[in-house]
């Protein structure tokens, strides 16, 4: 099987107030790039990766007038994919939704979130992730409240042969210091996004431990929102996010692999990987980062699955297709990443 993710910028603004494809010469969310250039580009590249199933980041937003499931099923029909079912689990108030899209003819997915309502008793299972973390966050003896503002969607999934396997869609929050007005705001706001952040990634990682525990396959994919040498506060904590989810330093049997993440947070001296790239208007030039990754379980791991990322300059596939290179830049801000592994 392929499965994917891909988080695809502002997607919610290519539908109207009722949910339809707005496929017109409107801008979109992206700059100099119109509504109906982004949809058609969006279809080329899902069209391209061909993927059984793609955990799909800021998919469009489900409200009272429009339903997620509903404007991405109609997208599927519309560019004709083969991943003509939608999934959805708990919405948000961003905007920004987490959303499967699969081929039911390769596998059924159903919305599975586990966990406890409230904060749990010591040694039961952690709080369900539409709920509250509680956690101390500044070392003052003081337990602070942490929510998702996108919880992460929980699904089963199962091959028409019977293999059952679970994803995870994450979305972590951002650790850049939006709205701050001077220096000082800047390092107070880093800083506390960068602790919030941290503290999704633990709770997270408690629910993969758990997973684990119970012998699951796992596959934990997303956005992250981390990578080496993103902002300059990182050494303050001495672990990043995508390290703790990973149990890099915790024993082999449970730590998840991604071999992205091997590459960019190991010491090998090897060319970094990267998954978006985002135009610097002070600068005047783009900036590439790793973000997005699929983890998996060591038995997902022995079945020696092949990561790519649809980057349209690193890969050669890609680069060498024009239609597919414009279309990966002109899609998003971010380049699908895709595991193909024997389920």
């Amino acid at each position: 099987m392929r499965i994917a993710t891909y988080n695809v910028e502002w997607f919610t603004n290519l539908f109207d107030r009722k949910g339809a494809l707005l496929e017109d010469g409107g801008w979109s969310a992206r700059y100099n790039v119109t509504r109906a250039d982004q949809l058609t580009a969006l279809g080329i590249v899902f069209t391209a990766i061909d993927a059984d199933a793609v955990m799909i980041i800021e998919a469009p937003d489900n409200n009272r007038r429009h339903k997620t499931v509903e404007m991405l099923e109609a997208f599927a029909e519309r560019y004709e994919l083969r991943t003509r079912r939608a999934l959805i689990g708990y919405e948000n108030e961003t905007q920004q939704e987490i959303a499967l899209l699969y081929d039911p003819d390769k596998m059924s997915a159903v919305h599975d979130p586990i966990g406890l309502p409230e904060q749990p008793v010591e040694g039961m299972a952690s709080p369900r992730f539409d709920g509250s973390y509680r956690i101390d966050l500044d070392i003052d003896a003081t337990l602070d409240t942490v929510r998702f503002s996108k919880p992460p969607l929980e699904v089963a999934a199962r091959t028409p042969a019977g293999t059952e396997f679970r994803l995870i869609g994450v979305h972590i929050k951002s650790k850049a210091p939006h709205g701050a007005n001077s220096e000082a705001q800047v390092k107070r706001l880093a800083i506390d996004n960068r602790r919030k952040q941290l503290a999704q990634c633990i709770w997270l990682r408690e629910r993969v431990l758990e997973h684990l525990k119970a012998g699951e396959s796992l596959l934990v994919m997303g956005d992250f929102n981390d990578g080496p040498g993103l902002d300059e506060y990182e050494k303050l904590f001495g672990r990043s996010g995508v390290e703790i989810v990973l149990g890099w330093d915790e024993p082999r049997e449970t730590r998840l692999f991604d071999p992205n993440a091997r590459v960019a947070f190991g010491k090998k001296l090897a060319a970094m990987p990267s998954t978006a790239r985002f135009y610097l208007d002070d600068k005047g030039q783009y900036f590439s980062a790793l973000l997005d990754y699929i983890m998996v379980s060591p038995d997902l791991r022995a079945k020696a699955p092949k990561w790519r990322i649809w980057h349209p300059f690193d890969d050669t596939g890609c680069y060498r297709v024009p239609e597919l290179r414009e279309a990966l830049l002109t899609a998003s801000d971010h380049f699908p990443v895709t595991i193909d592994i024997d389920l």
